[in-house]
């Protein structure tokens, strides 16, 4: 039996954060926060790429 494939969701876009009132602490953890989510996303593409650069190198032609 074949399951069917779900289409994959659309990737959010970010939406910023009213800031307006925060003080300097809040600031700092949002800052924080972005940061940590970066580094997410950073280490999600260079998983990625090393994948596909493996997947590359497994299939490559040779000569």
């Amino acid at each position: 039996m074949i399951e069917e494939e779900t289409p994959r969701p659309a990737a959010s876009r970010f939406t910023p954060a009213v800031i307006d009132r925060w003080d300097v602490a809040d600031l700092q953890r949002y800052i924080a926060e972005l940061r940590a989510e970066i580094a997410r996303a950073e280490a999600a593409i260079a998983a990625r790429q090393a994948h596909r650069n493996a997947a590359d190198a497994f299939f490559k032609k040779p000569g």
